[in-house]
This record gives C-alpha cells, structure tokens and sequence, in this order.
C-alpha cells in the first residue's frame, strides 16, 4: 500500500495516542496543536488532516453529483483512515497513496 518509514521509538511512544487522533475526522486538529514538535505525530496529523478536508469535499460534492458519490468517497477515505489508525496503533508511519503527496506539502 504505502512505504514504511521508521520513527524514533521515544517520538512514537511519547505521541501514538495523537497519531491515532489524527485519523478520526475533525480530531485531527488535536495533534497539529498539541504535538507539532513531534515529527511522528506531526506526519500522522498532516495525512489525517487531508483525509479530514477530503471528507467534506465528498460531502460537499454529493449534493451536485448524488448519493453514490457520497458512499465511494467516504468508502475509499474510511479505508485510508483506517489503514493510517493500525499503522498508528503499530508505531510506524506509512505513507498513504495520493493523501501522504499532498501531506507533505502542508507547512504548519
């Protein structure tokens, strides 16, 4: 799916509960606040933040182009969320497709 980057263990255990924030829609904004200088939680945040913005475009988007919109866009962020809560629960970071290219573009 994405690539593995290792984490300094003390980042990590200092931040895994805001890693795992990041990933649950408009908690996102928690670790941005709270844990910046935390470079594990800050790249969780970012991507959490994209999937966040994504979310509402979807919503937004549903009304001009019907429900079925709506189901696949939440579907396809459920599942990168996801998939960046367990890499979150595990203490690493992966790098979501698409999401993780505009993270990194984010400067907070």
């Amino acid at each position: 799916m994405g690539k593995k980057l290792p984490c300094e263990s003390t980042q990590v255990l200092e931040g895994k509960i805001f890693a795992v924030l990041a990933y649950l829609s408009i908690l996102c904004i928690l670790p941005l606040i709270f844990k910046k200088n935390n470079a594990f939680v800050l790249q969780h945040g970012k991507q959490g933040l994209v999937i966040f913005v994504g979310e509402v475009a979807v919503f937004i988007l549903h009304i001009m182009l019907g429900v079925w919109f709506l189901r696949l866009g939440i579907f396809v962020l459920g599942v990168l969320s996801f998939i960046g809560l367990m890499a979150a629960l595990k203490g690493v970071y992966i790098r979501l497709p698409i999401v993780s290219n505009i993270a990194d573009n984010i400067i907070l």
